[in-house]
């Protein structure tokens, strides 16, 4: 079974990383895709999150990396995938998260996956690490990869 796990992943975390070898338990394959937003500005251009995501999951065939535009839903029927893989890190991202899952049942009659952040990474997220970078703050125990510095 093929899932698809998307988000902007501006910049991919270890709590994101987390959720994807806790998926690759469950399903065949993952596919993790950086969706296009025109009106978010990235802090890592799409094609850097792209390469950099790749490069963390190279020597694992069940996964592969990729960018999108448009609706997740309609992503996920044109790459096959069976089902969404979210993310949840406490209460308000579950909520926010099971609204997102009803209206992508109903219009895209595709499941999701709420996985549980693991307690050591229920804090972290890209705009924390954001607002780190931002105010001059190491970054580097809160990414999974080698996400070039700015």
């Amino acid at each position: 079974m093929k899932a698809l796990f998307a988000g902007s992943f501006d910049p991919f975390t270890i709590g994101h990383r987390s959720i994807v070898e806790r998926a690759l338990n469950i399903f065949d394959k993952v596919t993790i895709a950086i969706g296009h937003n025109e009106h978010k500005r990235g802090e890592w251009s799409e094609q850097v999150r792209i390469d950099t995501i790749a490069e963390l999951f190279r020597d694992n065939p069940k996964v592969d990396v990729t960018g999108y535009s448009g609706l997740t839903v309609d992503f996920a029927k044109k790459i096959g995938a069976s089902v969404l893989i979210r993310g949840a890190r406490g209460v308000i991202d579950f909520e926010y998260e099971r609204n997102l899952a009803d209206v992508n049942r109903k219009i895209g009659e595709i499941e999701t996956v709420i996985l549980i952040s693991e307690p050591e990474y229920s804090f972290i997220s890209s705009s924390m690490v954001r607002e780190l970078l931002h105010n001059g703050h190491d970054i580097t125990k809160y990414i999974a990869g080698n996400f070039p510095i700015p």
